[in-house]
């Protein structure tokens, strides 16, 4: 192993829509987050690792911080908490049009007592670059010991800036991961964040945010993964808006869902998708522990 081969978790905190995985997307060269313009969109702690000759980066994309309304979001922050116990640098993303002080109430909650790195994400909104400077300053001078940059995450702007000032702070060490791992989750876990993702691009309203995924199967074949997979909902009228006038809506999304799977599996999936009610999932305990929700 190379000398000064460095190593250390690095985890990325934010409000909801802050751009958090569309930036780690980015950083590992991976689509292995899901990505919705919609709030809520990540629910659990993923993993993913970057491995080069002189460094491993387990990055970690945490939950949006929200206030939590149910059990669901309980856990939600339970894994943000967690996060921040074995972080050796932060990752803080705030969207530059949000006001500082929203940022400050997510801040305060961290209470961040490790090398902190400022991304301030969707400059590319904003057209006056002297408003950009300016703001940047404020927060620099509001957070002095933070590194703080100025990125625009969809369009890459500034983003080749991240991982060397990531390395400034990453300690000595030795991987945690074999060198071609790139996430601790399993397929299975990645194709029922796919499926969600769907919804989510698919449904409008409260949709996608009553809904949960539960992958029943997935077994590979020579030729093909069957994958069946159960879409939980909170009530009758939500099972019937996801199916559509004569399956047409569930058709579509199976159609979406198996397209994401099998550029992502490199083989061709048979899906079949099953919609559940289980009234208050969201609340129920032991739903969502069944669900991956621990």
């Amino acid at each position: 192993m190379p000398e000064q081969f460095k190593s250390g978790f690095v985890n990325i905190f934010g409000a909801p829509n802050a751009g958090k995985s569309t930036l780690l997307n980015l950083l590992l060269g991976e689509r292995l987050v899901i990505i919705s313009p919609k709030v809520q969109t990540t629910r659990h702690r993923i993993l993913g690792i970057l491995t080069e000759p002189t460094y491993q980066i387990v990055f970690s994309d945490t939950p949006g911080i929200i206030e939590p309304k149910y059990k669901l979001h309980q856990k939600m922050m339970q894994q943000v908490k967690s996060a921040l116990e074995d972080a050796d640098v932060a990752i803080l993303m705030h969207d530059i049009n949000q006001p500082i002080e929203d940022f400050e109430s997510i801040s305060s909650f961290l209470k961040l007592k490790v090398p902190t790195i400022l991304l301030l994400n969707k400059i590319d909104t904003l057209k006056d670059k002297s408003t950009i400077d300016t703001l940047v300053k404020l927060y620099q001078e509001r957070y002095p010991k933070w590194e703080v940059l100025a990125i625009s995450a969809r369009k890459e702007t500034n983003t080749d800036k991240i991982l060397p000032l990531i390395l400034k702070y990453l300690p000595e060490g030795f991987a945690f991961y074999p060198d071609d791992s790139i996430s601790d989750r399993s397929e299975r876990f990645f194709v029922g964040e796919m499926i969600r993702e769907q919804i989510y691009a698919l449904y409008e309203e409260e949709i996608p945010y009553h809904t949960a995924v539960l992958v029943q199967a997935f077994e590979e074949k020579t030729t093909l993964n069957v994958i069946k997979a159960d879409i939980i909902v909170s009530r009758e009228t939500q099972k019937m808006i996801l199916l559509g006038k004569g399956g047409s809506m569930i058709k579509q999304l199976g159609i979406n869902s198996r397209q994401v799977m099998e550029e992502f599996l490199g083989k061709k999936v048979h899906l079949e998708l099953f919609v559940k009610v289980r009234p208050k999932w969201r609340d129920n305990e032991n739903y969502l522990r069944e669900y991956g929700y621990n």
